[in-house]
């Protein structure tokens, strides 16, 4: 197989948020396929669209089937004889597709908050829906990747054979893909290693927006690693509680940290709550960055294995509390044979300070340990360190 150069998302200067959202029922009040399609292909009948699922869930169980492609079989047998199915034609029944309030104006919205907050918000579709109608949607052109369900089309524009199909449990992947910056499908650097610092997009920046138990794996996912998950439920429900029963079970499931209706308009409960969030994650990348920038220096003044663990134990003694956790310390320290100036010179200050190693400076180990670092010292002594000295000394013949 030739090598592929994929292009690759990089870090930015400024956070990044990304919003990720199911499409049927989280944007749009109905599945895609039967604000249209299905009512052109399925023989009238006193459920028209009942029938069409019924027969796509059938044939997916009666043949151990992904229920995703058994909708995308169903759609494309459904359409012969009565119309071409081809990508042209599903983005007209795209096209068609109803939305939420507010949603048209939304993603800018959003994008122009963030903005001024010196936050990206970028937003990105994952959905078991069909690619090809979201493309034909008013909103297509909003998301920085759109991660559906999708055919393959030959070179008469007609669809023969699945592409890519996204159902619940593989949709965990684009997240990964999205916070990594590794957007193609195709690229495997997804599985590549990255230090937190380097991740593009950490799952704490996620925002995912679904509806039901198909977007359980996600919200799971982005919920645990400190995302934002949010349950959303149409507003327009007339009966309230049974809008909103999912989205309870959710809650208490801990699949989810909110819900709200889906009304995406300006100042609407969920306009507010993705605010929100915007607005806390400004300040809660400084303090990561304050964080990471700390940890980077610690790392690059840390010291040789060796002589770390060593510093560590000279740091442990000068704190130590307790007789039998000096002991302790001074067995290992009296394995190093080598020791800088400076090192003997706070061993010696701190068996003058620390009663912890005063009192027992008389016990064997501890006495053994200190005539070995005075011998180390020589003659070759100011005279504040000959003082300590003799300060110790004294101590070993009283």
């Amino acid at each position: 197989m030739p090598d592929t150069t994929f292009n690759r998302e990089k870090k930015t200067d400024r956070p990044v948020i990304a919003l990720c959202y199911d499409f049927d029922k989280t944007l749009s009040p109905d599945n895609m396929q039967a604000q249209g399609y299905i009512q052109t292909v399925q023989p009238e009948g006193s459920d028209m669209i009942g029938d069409f699922w019924k027969e796509s869930n059938g044939r997916a169980t009666a043949n151990n089937m992904d229920k995703n492609l058994a909708y995308m079989y169903t759609m494309k047998k459904k359409a012969r004889g009565q119309i071409v199915f081809t990508k042209e034609k599903l983005a007209e029944y795209g096209s068609q597709v109803a939305l939420f309030p507010g949603v048209e104006d939304w993603f800018k919205r959003i994008r122009d908050y963030g903005y001024d907050k010196g936050i990206i918000v970028e937003h990105y579709i994952i959905s078991s829906g069909l690619k090809e109608m979201i493309e034909g949607t008013t909103i297509a052109k909003e998301f920085k990747e759109l991660y559906a369900t999708s055919f393959y089309f030959d070179d008469d524009g007609v669809a023969v054979w699945p592409a890519q199909v996204v159902n619940y449990t593989n949709k965990t992947q684009f997240l990964f893909r999205i916070s990594k910056g590794v957007l193609d499908v195709n690229d495997e650097a997804v599985n590549d290693s990255f230090a937190p610092d380097e991740i593009r997009v950490p799952f704490r920046n996620m925002i995912y927006l679904g509806d039901s138990d198909t977007d359980i794996p996600c919200m799971k996912l982005v919920n645990s690693q400190g995302g934002y998950s949010v349950g959303v439920f149409n507003p327009d429900e007339k009966d309230e509680l049974k809008a909103k029963n999912k989205v309870y079970k959710m809650m208490r499931d801990n699949r989810i940290s909110y819900f709200a209706p889906a009304d995406y308009s300006e100042g609407s409960e969920l306009d507010e709550l993705v605010k929100l969030i915007i607005d806390k994650t400004v300040y809660n990348e400084k303090l990561y960055e304050k964080k990471y920038n700390n940890q980077k220096e610690a790392i690059e003044q840390a010291k040789p294995k060796e002589e770390q663990e060593k510093l560590d134990l000279i740091n442990s003694l000068e704190s130590s509390g307790s007789f039998k956790n000096t002991h302790a310390i001074v067995e290992k320290l009296s394995k190093y044979t080598s020791w800088k100036y400076e090192e003997l010179e706070d061993l010696l200050e701190i068996a003058l300070v620390n009663t912890q190693v005063w009192h027992i400076l008389n016990d064997p180990d501890i006495k053994k340990f200190y005539q070995y670092l005075i011998e180390q010292l020589g003659s070759n002594t100011d005279e504040l360190i000959r003082d300590k000295v003799e300060n110790i000394q004294q101590k070993f013949e009283s």
